[in-house]
Formats: C-alpha cells, sequence, structure tokens
C-alpha cells in the first residue's frame, strides 16, 4: 500500500508486493521496526542496512556510557532511521544530528522518526557524511560521539569467513577511522560479525583499550560495534 508516498518509497502489507530479493527481510518487518504497521516507509535498498530495533537500542544504551560530557550524538549514516530513532528514545543527547545523502531514504528516516514520535528530537542532515564532520558539525567535535553505520558492500559479506575490513565498501575501515577519530576520540562503528578483530586491534593506540561489543538475536549473530574512547565498560 504505497498510496501518496514519494516515488521509490514503499510501505509493503502484503508478502506478494515485495520484491524477492528483499523478501528475508520483510518477514522480519517487526523486528527491523516494531511499528511497521503504523506506517513505516522504506525504500527496497534501505532493507539490507537498517538495524534491527531490539540491536539497535541495544547499541543506544550501550553508547549512553560515553563521558558525560559528550552530549551530542552524531550519526553518520542515517539510513532509514533505526538507529537514530533509538538515539532519540533513549533521552541521553541534548543534540543529535542524523546525516543521510540518499533524499530518499532521508524521507524515509525523518517519517519513521515522526510514526516513533522523536522527529523533533533530531536534526537532519542531507549530505555527504565526511563533507559534514568536515564543515557543518565541525564545531560540535568536542562535544560529540560520532556513531557509524557505514554500508558493508551488500549482503555479500556474508560470503566471507572472515570479514577484510580492507576491502569494505564503498568507506574502507581506515577511512572511516581516519575521519571519524579526527572530530571526536568517542567514536563508534558499526561493522560486519565477521570483522577480522586483527584489523581493528591495529587501530588502538599503545596503552589504549578498545570495546568491541557483539549483538545477538535469538541465538543469531547480527554485527559488532567498535567503541573507540572513553566509554564505561558494561
Amino acid at each position: 500500500m504505497d498510496g501518496e508516498l514519494p516515488e521509490g518509497v514503499h510501505h509493503y502489507d502484503t508478502a506478494e508486493e515485495v520484491p524477492f530479493e528483499i523478501s528475508k527481510y520483510w518477514h522480519q518487518r517487526y523486528e527491523i521496526f516494531s511499528k511497521y504497521d503504523d506506517g513505516i516507509w522504506m525504500t527496497d535498498d534501505a532493507w539490507f542496512g537498517v538495524t534491527p530495533e531490539p540491536v539497535a537500542r541495544q547499541i543506544a544504551e550501550d553508547l549512553s556510557t560515553a563521558p558525560k560530557s559528550k552530549t551530542v550524538l552524531i550519526d553518520c549514516f542515517a539510513g532509514a532511521g533505526g538507529n537514530a530513532i533509538a538515539f532519540a528514545l533513549s533521552g541521553r543527547w541534548n543534540q543529535i544530528f542524523a546525516i543521510e545523502k540518499d533524499p530518499k531514504v532521508l524521507a524515509c528516516a525523518k517519517h519513521n522518526a515522526e510514526v516513533y514520535g522523536v522527529a523533533k528530537k533530531i536534526w537532519w542532515i542531507e549530505g555527504d557524511a565526511f563533507e559534514a564532520l568536515r564543515k557543518r558539525l565541525k564545531g560540535q567535535a568536542k562535544n560529540a560521539v560520532v556513531f557509524g553505520s557505514p554500508p558493508w558492500g551488500g549482503p555479500t559479506y556474508t560470503d566471507f569467513e572472515v570479514f577484510d575490513l580492507k576491502v569494505m565498501q564503498p568507506y574502507s575501515m581506515q577511512q572511516l577511522h581516519d575521519a571519524f577519530t579526527a572530530v571526536s576520540k568517542d567514536t563508534v562503528l558499526y561493522l560486519p560479525r565477521t570483522s577480522d578483530l586483527r584489523q581493528v586491534a591495529k587501530y588502538v593506540k599503545k596503552g589504549d583499550k578498545l570495546k568491541v561489543t557483539h549483538y545477538c538475536m535469538h541465538g543469531a549473530s547480527k554485527a559488532i560495534c567498535v567503541f573507540f574512547g572513553d566509554f564505561e565498560a558494561t
């Protein structure tokens, strides 16, 4: 039932409407957005990158252990809004900036935040995350935690027993780490569950600690988060 939705944006009510390549995600729709039936919007591509709601809420809880001086949260790849919504619902942040370069996906995120009643708690930025960090949000750096759930290169990342972060597309681990930590030492990356932790460890300075949290649902591994900076152990 698309009705008056923007072009390229959908709300699929029945399995018959759903393109084959996203059907398995649609069948998990209530774990992705528990309020799906309230009118959640998605583009077809957005299904591949959205964080399941229980995982997003746990990530939001884990990020709340950042130093109290950090009152700003920057979500660099907002997608359809799953993480930004969870951050807003947590009540932890004075400001939340959500960046998304695809205008159709951003329209979904804004609408979905309205469904969850948190749209006014999020400042939306349409554009490139790296440019936004360098320019528009530069002044927020000292008070910010930077979170990124970047594209992993599509569902084919599951083909690898150990995922090589150097070849993650379209942004490598090196590019993400350098751009984010240039803004804030308190940075979190949401990465494939099979990520090579030896590669992650290379980014830790001598004497520093690195927190890695593994997220599961129903006994199935979903992803990891790598926490750079001064997050409390949980």
